[in-house]
């Protein structure tokens, strides 16, 4: 045994593990078997994404299983039937119909996590319109510019996001059609803005049940915006088909059995929220606990125990934080129906799985996917030894490799005009072989951008990786800009961008910085226009800019003035020497490096 592995025992009672045997599942899986292991629309009409995970259920024995247990902040908790979350998906999919939106409108979602989200995205993906998730710590010109790009149809929001974040933008969004509101507990309809909708009065009226039009399995269901180094950001599509991959993945990866109760914390804004959120545990016919309340050590673990979790897929970064708050906190309560551990969305610290083994009583599988793989590409599993650092090996159905970079960071190709791969131990780009279900098909209107994602035969991840010789990965960085803060993904430009729109700022360079708990935050360092002196009170003035304009969650925790940027004879900000004077580190190779005038 590699003397880093931890050996995960399942524990008395505790279910055997759904893949039992790693090799052989890799010899034998085909995506044709597992695609035959959803039940497809009635007579033959194809593969919708909303049937599968809730419809199927609500027509069988299952129908009053309980599919969400929703706990408000307040502590007070709804259970909602598979059958009752078919019947009010059905009714948005008829309000959608009443209002004249179109099959393959987009259908923009900005709510925190609550029962009427889940109605709406699966009512959306009946309806065959596309289901466009927001994050809702976004600021005011995050939403309107996916909003833009994205060609927003409708809108489905709560009061205070319509207020703080929609109002603002309301009259730069003419195609914005539609805005609905879902009204909170004690929330009354007087109290809505004006020109926008009345969510419960709507789907109130509407049918209870609604006939899914033919889909065919390639048709758009999602369109997830993530982020990039430059240039706007980019609208990943998915289609229906990647149903497929949530379900085999949700099995394989996160171990799902038909009577866990699964918890997966991340925000229905991102994809992980809504892949493992929403549709897989639900085509895998679960009980699914949904907090709408924020990180709190005592909440959840109280949840952990109150609601019997025996499945629980959460961030590196909130694993940091009740590391934090002390194993006290835990060992209050009983954690012995916990099973299973997953985490996702930066990188696992090897101290965050042995603290699970010693606090929670089973160890913390990291795992890693993008929003463009759709799903789970490479994991640690149930039945496997956990290498505490590794991201772990390729699901069942997932050829990946890792490719050798020159030292401009383009991949080598080699005499045959192929991609050259790594050896073992060698760093390189995390590359995969496309052929999985819920690949994306594309970024929404950018042919070129998607067709740069690839190199011959190979997806290009952008990860730099190395592999041992056991076929474990391990996470070396990211090959471009992108910053990973809390576990989403924010594009220096975007920031950059913003920060320019201040009325004293000349040029902005934005870096990500480590930090103990979100493993990034944002630092920006910026060049002020002529007749502006630093100062702490414009230091203050632009940080409130800043998160007015793109939210906490994305915009910089501190900002520092640099009157001399470091640029390239281009003009281009050379972030990573930047990023190597904020940490006190060798500049490295500068000779690319405009002068300092």
């Amino acid at each position: 045994m590699h003397r880093e592995e931890i050996h995960h025992a399942p524990r008395t009672g505790d279910a055997l593990p759904v893949m039992a045997d790693y090799d052989e599942a890799r010899a034998t899986f085909t995506w044709e078997a597992a695609r035959a292991e959803l039940d497809g629309l009635p007579g033959g009409a194809g593969l919708n994404m909303a049937h599968e995970a809730v419809d199927r259920h609500a027509a069988s024995s299952r129908r009053d299983k309980v599919a969400l247990r929703c706990l408000r902040r307040d502590g007070t908790r709804t259970d909602v039937t598979y059958g009752e979350l078919a019947e009010a998906s059905s009714r948005f999919a008829n309000t959608l119909d009443d209002l004249g939106v179109g099959v393959g409108d987009r259908v923009f979602v900005l709510m925190p996590r609550s029962p009427e989200l889940f109605a709406v995205a699966l009512g959306t993906l009946k309806h065959r319109s596309v289901l466009c998730p927001l994050f809702s710590a976004f600021g005011p010109e995050p939403i309107r510019q996916r909003l833009e790009l994205g060609s927003g149809t409708a809108l489905v929001t709560t009061p205070f996001l319509v207020r703080h974040k929609v109002a603002p933008i309301r009259d730069r969004l003419p195609g914005l059609a539609h805005v609905l509101v879902a009204r909170g507990e004690g929330e009354a309809v007087r109290d809505l803005p004006e020109g926008t909708l009345d969510l419960a009065a709507l789907t109130a009226g509407a049918a209870p049940t609604y006939e899914i039009g033919p889909t065919d399995p390639e048709d758009m269901a999602l369109l997830h915006f993530t982020s990039g180094t430059t240039g706007t950001p980019k609208g990943a599509v998915h289609v229906h088909g990647a149903v497929v991959s949530h379900r085999a993945t949700g099995r394989m990866a996160l171990d799902l059995h038909p009577d866990d109760v699964f918890w997966c914390t991340a925000d229905p804004g991102w994809v992980t929220g809504i892949s493992y959120g929403v549709v897989a545990p639900l085509v895998l016919g679960v009980t699914s606990v949904v907090d709408e309340a924020e990180f709190d050590a005592e909440r959840w673990y109280g949840i952990l125990e109150s609601e019997g979790v025996t499945v629980w897929y959460t961030s590196p970064t909130a694993l940091r934080m009740l590391m934090r708050a002390g194993p006290e906190v835990a060992r209050a309560h009983d954690l012995s129906r916990l099973r299973f551990v997953a985490s996702v969305g930066e990188p696992l610290n090897p101290e965050v799985v042995v603290w699970g083994q010693e606090v929670l009583g089973v160890p913390v599988h990291d795992n890693w996917w993008q929003t463009e793989t759709g799903g789970i590409m490479i994991a640690n599993y149930a039945c496997m030894d956990i290498r505490p650092g590794s991201m772990g090996r390729p699901l069942p159905g997932i050829e990946a490799t890792v490719l050798l970079r020159d030292d401009d960071g383009a991949v080598v190709i080699g005499g045959d005009g192929t991609a050259v791969e790594a050896p073992p131990g060698t760093e390189g780009e995390l590359a995969l072989r496309p052929g999985w279900p819920s690949m994306f098909r594309g970024y929404l209107g950018e042919d070129e951008r998607y067709r740069a994602c690839f190199a011959g035969v190979w997806y290009l991840s952008g990860d730099l990786v190395r592999r041992d010789g056991d076929g474990y990965f391990w996470f070396v960085g990211r090959g471009d800009d992108v910053i990973k803060s809390a576990g989403h993904l924010i594009g220096p430009f975007e920031v950059e961008s913003t920060l320019l729109e201040h009325p004293a700022v000349a040029e902005a360079g934005v870096i990500g910085v480590p930090d103990p708990v979100a493993g990034e935050v944002v630092e920006a360092a910026v060049t002020l226009r002529s007749g502006f002196e630093p100062s702490d009170e414009l230091r203050l003035d632009l940080l409130g800019f800043a998160r007015r304009r793109l939210g906490a969650a994305v915009a910089p925790r501190t900002i520092t003035f640099d009157a001399h940027l470091p640029h390239t004879g281009s003009g281009k900000i050379m972030r990573r020497v930047l990023k190597a004077r904020a940490l006190g580190l060798p500049e490295g190779d500068t000779s690319t490096l405009e002068p300092s005038s």
